[in-house]
């Protein structure tokens, strides 16, 4: 829906205002459509999330290319709104895959994605330095003559490595190898937040709800801090509120969870109005 140079455009604006935007992580088209109604600027798409979603553990290669890329198509076919994707590792070690998924990506009709330096390997958990800046250079060049944002995170926090000197460094080399937004997921405080902000010198991604300490748009905005997303939090809330929904149900044999459930006609409203020809 709309035009994707159009909503590239508009998603790097997004990046570069005197204030932080927040980009909510719908799992499916329902949750997309739901958050775009809401007044949320752009999406991102949520690895994990969408693994709950289809009854999988959020693990390392846990999901295909083929499969990520078909969620975000349907999240992005809900909605105007730009949407970026987590595009894992890019699904493969070597820079080529890297580029192949940021093309891939870029069809179907996303205007940006991530691409982590993680290896998903518990014992050597993290690309050395010179083979993580070749997987962010060839994932630049592809997106060079693309309407696509690439965003390069560095993963130490999230694989037991709390360097914040060795992952400032990491996002510093990325931004030098061409990636235009910078994260570094799990940063465990303010004071490390605002840190990297000061060091680097591109629009810095914070994810909160995942882990470290809890902070405002406002406090964020003040550490420097241009876009914050959600990750799995928003899908877990919701799952949450499934598994109290069902504990009233078998422990008190009571209802009245359905009181704040979103009204049946709202959630008919948002959703497509489109009809199947056929039924077979």
């Amino acid at each position: 829906m709309g035009d994707q140079r159009e909503k590239f455009e508009r998603f790097k604006a997004l990046h570069i205002r005197d204030r932080a935007f927040v980009i909510p992580n719908p799992w499916d088209a329902g949750s997309a459509r739901i958050l775009c109604s809401m007044g949320f600027e752009a999406l991102a798409t949520t690895s994990a999330g969408y693994a709950f979603s289809v009854g999988r553990r959020d693990s390392f290669a846990g999901l295909s290319r083929d499969e990520i890329l078909a969620n975000a198509s349907a999240i992005v076919a809900a909605t105007d709104l730009p949407v970026s994707a987590d595009l894992e590792d890019g699904f493969g070690p070597d820079p080529e895959t890297c580029a192949e998924t940021i093309v891939m990506a870029s069809k179907t009709g996303l205007v940006g994605g991530s691409i982590e330096d993680a290896t998903g390997d518990p014992d050597d958990p993290i690309f050395e330095m010179e083979a993580a800046v070749e997987r962010v250079a060839a994932a630049a060049e592809a997106a060079r003559d693309l309407p696509f944002l690439l965003t390069a995170r560095a993963e130490n926090y999230l694989w037991g490595r709390p360097d914040l000197a060795d992952t400032i460094r990491r996002l510093q080399v990325f931004s030098d190898a061409g990636a235009d937004v910078l994260y570094a997921p799990g940063l465990p405080d303010i004071d490390a937040i605002r840190t990297v902000c000061r060091e680097v010198d591109k629009p810095v991604n914070v994810v909160m709800g995942l882990q470290g300490g809890s902070y405002s748009v406002y406090e964020l905005t003040e550490a420097g801090v241009s876009r914050i997303s959600v990750g799995g939090s928003f899908a877990r809330a919701a799952l949450g509120a499934l598994k109290r929904a069902a504990e009233e149900v078998l422990e008190k044999g009571t209802f009245t969870y359905a009181a704040d459930a979103i009204p049946d006609s709202v959630v008919s409203a948002l959703m497509s109005q489109d009809k199947q020809n056929g039924r077979v």
